[in-house]
């Protein structure tokens, strides 16, 4: 097929990218490299050295004979550039990772809420509108989140997007029907995915469009099958308070001996996903597309589920750090369980990699060998829900800045 990669470049896009070029696919990025510039804001870089979207390409070229042309357009204000390249190219899928993805990042400050709400709305929005205008019958697969669900739990797994209920009629009869799991976001970032939502059950039912929906839990690890073929098409791997994943910072907070952050009580239950398992589901997914003018495909796609404080308590043990127990920087409950169906990809063939099968080990050797890049005054977390939690934030988890004496 051909496949226009929406956001490319960035941490689940590039292995993306390479897995389906591998698989003989033709690929073209669409990227306005906004990460990129998001760490030069936050003054802070990947824990792996990146090369430029150009240089990776080469390299991925130059090691395998296929190519990977990149496209460098704004999908959420250059619709007409947009549009011009999909009646050019005409790609048979679209796969759409160009969102900003950090719930930090969306609630550092009204500009970041506004950022987030434009860029990843309209971003959509256009998308879809302009699949629309040009009658094109792509497979579009959006990676999404599991936390459009929330994380509270009424002693019920979530389901796979829809939700069987009764309702009353006014003659007293209850009659059936599936509706979309009530979203209940926690941040500014996953309200963004709870509109992608009825945006795109709005374009399924009225234009007929075929979506496949991820609703994906956290990525850890750092190498994919073709990122290790050579040292220049690394992925990059995030560390810092914003942006870097729960399990992936514990890794790397223990290789540089710094105290694991635990926020709150840890209770906190979180889906999962390994990173080689998370561009297999995407493969699968585009191998299995919905049907025109049938509802939105929605696979929940995670392998498994955590405790914090228990992620935190094994990495202490594998590695005998210390764990620093500090202010919840989020709102959210104390605690709370998640149980979660993900039958579809299993029975589609996935196999999946768990936190038993030996690569946490793979990423602490992954964060020493390039722990010279770490900036140890970005890894806390201190992007606060609300202004009264602000106050609150512990800055100094190693308690090394000067304090004064009074």
């Amino acid at each position: 097929m051909k496949i226009a990669i929406l956001g490319g470049d960035g941490f689940v896009g590039w292995p993306t990218a390479l897995h389906l070029s591998d698989a003989g696919h033709d690929i073209h990025i669409l990227d306005n490299l906004s990460r990129r510039w998001i760490d030069t804001e936050l003054g802070v870089q990947s824990l792996t050295p990146m090369d430029s979207i150009q240089e990776r390409t080469r390299i991925w070229h130059a090691e395998t004979g296929r190519r990977i042309h990149f496209n460098l357009i704004d999908l959420a204000r250059d619709y007409e550039l947009l549009k011009n390249w999909l009646a050019e190219h005409r790609p048979d899928a679209i796969v759409h990772f160009a969102e900003q993805r950090a719930a930090p990042y969306s609630m550092k400050s009204d500009r970041h809420k506004n950022y987030t709400v434009n860029n990843n709305v309209n971003a959509t929005h256009n998308l879809l509108n302009a699949l629309v205008e040009l009658s094109l019958d792509a497979h579009l697969v959006h990676l999404g989140t599991m936390g459009v669900y929330g994380y509270s739990t009424v002693g019920a797994a979530i389901p796979e997007g829809y939700l069987p209920v009764g309702i009353e009629t006014t003659e007293g009869e209850t009659v059936s029907q599936e509706i979309l799991y009530p979203s209940n976001p926690g941040s500014i970032y996953h309200m963004t995915k709870c509109l992608d939502q009825l945006l795109f059950q709005f374009y399924a039912k009225n234009d007929g469009l075929r979506i496949t929906d991820l609703h994906q839990g956290i990525v850890w690890g750092t190498h994919t099958e073709q990122t290790r073929r050579h040292q220049q098409l690394i992925n990059r791997f995030d560390y810092d308070g914003d942006y870097g994943t729960v399990l992936n910072r514990f890794l790397i907070q223990a290789a540089i001996g710094y105290p694991l952050t635990v926020h709150g009580t840890g209770g906190q239950t979180r889906a999962f996903i390994h990173i080689q398992d998370s561009v297999r589901c995407i493969e699968l997914a585009l191998d299995n597309p919905p049907a025109r003018g049938s509802r939105v495909e929605i696979f929940n796609q995670m392998t498994e589920t955590h405790r914090v404080r228990d992620l935190a308590e094994m990495i202490a043990a594998m590695t005998g750090s210390r764990i620093a127990w500090l202010p919840n920087p989020r709102k959210e409950a104390a605690e709370n369980d998640l149980v979660v169906h993900n039958e579809k990809f299993l029975a589609l063939g996935l196999d999946p990699i768990r936190l038993q099968d030996g690569l946490l080990s793979e990423i602490v050797d992954v964060a020493k060998k390039f722990a010279y890049r770490v900036d140890r005054s970005r890894v806390p977390a201190v992007s606060a829900w609300t202004k009264d939690i602000a106050p609150l934030i512990n800055h100094d988890p190693e308690g090394k800045r000067l304090k004064s004496v009074s």
